[in-house]
């Protein structure tokens, strides 16, 4: 029997009119849904009328778990994972799906779709024809560190810095990055395509006081983009 095929498939970040044919198509054709948790894909599922069975692999799943989808994907199924939202293998256990499905031979395809990256970049109005992407700063230990590495790409490199942020930490985060380099730039983009969607840019020292002005903004998930 040959082996079946892991698809890597992007989803909306918010509005499910993004989500594209082909990823639909797959969704629907392939034996398993592999997800970070069933109750958000089903509401995709329910959207497009989709039945495919699923499966959860989150960062919390064992090895013994991700071996198990592999295993069957050799035995012939096809198999498509999602993360919650955009683009898998970002900041999901998707990465180590791929590695453990390509030691085995089988074949990984992308689908590609949302990003809440690609989104910001968009409109960000800034050259990133070079950048850094940083993913979610550490919660306590290693905050300085983080930001400093930053500071010192967009000083020293020239490059934007890309990361996410949560609405727990975000502001705070943001303010510790004005004490510490007060003359960057930023972009931020908060529930990109979703109802409330909004995207702030400027000074940092302005995007803050915007934020200190407006504490009722301060929720969903964020995006942003450090810039000279």
């Amino acid at each position: 029997m040959n082996p079946g095929t892991l698809y890597m498939v992007a989803t909306p970040i918010g509005n499910l009119g993004d989500m594209t044919y082909r990823a639909v198509q797959i969704l629907e054709d392939v034996d398993v849904i592999a997800c970070e948790d069933t109750r958000v894909t089903g509401k995709l599922c329910a959207h497009y009328e989709i039945d495919t069975a699923r499966t959860t692999i989150h960062q919390h799943s064992t090895l013994q778990k991700i071996t198990s989808l592999v295993q069957q994907i050799s035995d012939g199924k096809n198999i498509a994972y999602v993360s919650d939202a955009g683009t898998p293998g970002i900041s999901d256990p998707g990465n180590q799906l791929v590695r453990e499905a390509r030691d085995q031979g089988i074949i990984v395809i992308a689908v590609p779709g949302a990003t809440a990256i690609s989104a910001l970049i968009s409109i960000a109005g800034c050259d990133m024809q070079k950048f850094t992407f940083l993913a979610y700063p550490p919660h306590k230990k290693g905050r300085k560190t983080f930001f400093e590495n930053a500071s010192a790409i967009v000083r020293d490199q020239g490059q934007p810095v890309i990361y996410y942020d949560s609405v727990h930490r975000f502001h705070k985060n943001l303010l510790f990055l004005a004490e510490m380099y007060p003359e960057v730039h930023v972009v931020v983009g908060r529930e990109l395509t979703k109802m409330f969607e909004e995207v702030q840019a400027g000074p940092i020292e302005d995007v803050c006081e915007y934020y200190i002005q407006n504490p009722s903004k301060l929720k969903g998930e964020f995006v942003i983009i450090i810039h000279v």
